[in-house]
């Protein structure tokens, strides 16, 4: 009885799933030719970048619970990675994406060997600490590592950073409507990082690091390696974070230091708190709520941030589980509700039975 509710549940999840996905694709589809703004688009585009780093590290701690807070430096890594291989060695920019992103992975197992076999707040002070390093090291770099005609050029860019290495080719391909090509990149790159997302979280290993965050004792028990599992979660979401941050550099033709800044990170953790924490469609809904806020106090000056804050705030004390959370809750009430109702309508039709 218990087996069949909850195979029936899981379709029914699985159903919501697809209705939400078709739905997206179709907006997706229909934006531009509704969208006449290239301001608008251009957020749009951002806000896909966002919401692309905020799934992954849901994934990460949402889903396996690994305290990561190296996800920006996984985006700024595989960002400065395929810009500084298209500048010194003249690659193109779809060439470089992917040597970009599996550098990102490359690093993020350095970093992973180096804080995994720590637990909890530990590996979110290392991993920070490991960011910040990393960007001390972007800022300080002042030797001259080789000359760009008369101006020299440090290693890592320095200060300044890289800029006109290359782009995506949707400016010579479509001219003016270039920024419409870059969307359609950038969203088809949020879907099939959704998409693996999907599957991975479903998935046995799925499984796996679902029961390392609830019950790790039980998971090592029933023979789940803690260490190669977080391992093995931390190099996914370093694949899909710094092919964003590959994608990142080509759409705007520059990387610089700042997107290592500690706002940068804080917004990401927002999106994926208010959107809701180990769910499928927190991140996507959090970077729609908080992107919009952020848009609509732009004018607001010094109270744009405080305005941020205080939605943050009143997510978390209003919605522990974000709205993703909330609107799961109130299916799940809505559910139990139809079927109780069902049970008691079926109970006043049962025809008595008398005995002889």
């Amino acid at each position: 009885m218990n087996k069949t509710s909850s195979s029936k549940g899981m379709s029914g999840n699985a159903r919501i799933d697809l209705f939400v996905s078709l739905l997206l694709i179709a907006a997706a589809i229909a934006l531009p030719f509704m969208i006449d703004s290239r301001y608008v688009l251009g957020q749009i585009v951002l806000a896909l970048f966002y919401a692309t780093i905020a799934s992954q590290w849901n994934l990460l701690f949402g889903f396996a619970g690994v305290f990561s807070l190296a996800q920006m430096a996984m985006f700024a890594f595989g960002g400065y990675a395929t810009a500084m291989i298209c500048f010194y060695f003249g690659w193109n920019v779809w060439a470089a994406l992917l040597p970009g992103a599996l550098s990102a992975v490359v690093f993020s197992l350095v970093v992973g060997l180096a804080c995994l076999r720590l637990t909890g707040v530990y590996v979110a002070l290392l991993t920070l600490a490991i960011a910040q390093t990393m960007y001390l090291l972007i800022v300080t770099d002042t030797e001259c590592f080789t000359m760009v005609g008369s101006i020299c050029r440090q290693f890592t860019g320095g200060a300044v950073g890289f800029a006109r290495f290359g782009d995506l080719g949707t400016r010579a391909l479509l001219k003016g409507q270039w920024l419409v090509g870059n969307y359609a990149i950038i969203a088809t790159l949020f879907a099939v990082t959704m998409v693996v997302t999907y599957i991975i979280v479903k998935s046995p290993i799925g499984l796996a690091f679902r029961a390392l965050k609830d019950n790790p004792g039980y998971a090592v028990a029933r023979g789940v390696n803690r260490f190669q599992a977080q391992l093995l979660v931390f190099g996914i979401s370093a694949f899909f974070t710094g092919l964003a941050g590959g994608f990142y550099a080509a759409h705007f033709q520059a990387i610089g230091p700042g997107i290592l800044s500690m706002s940068q990170l804080m917004f990401i953790i927002a999106i994926t708190v208010v959107g809701g924490v180990g769910t499928f469609w927190g991140p996507l809904v959090g970077t729609i709520v908080l992107v919009a806020a952020d848009e609509l106090m732009r004018e607001a000056g010094e109270f744009r941030t405080l305005g941020l804050g205080l939605i943050i705030a009143l997510s978390i004390l209003l919605m522990p589980k974000g709205l993703v959370g909330r609107l799961g809750d109130l299916l799940s009430w809505l559910r139990h509700r139809n079927r109780a109702a069902a049970s008691a309508i079926t109970f006043q039709e049962k025809p008595a039975t008398t005995g002889k």
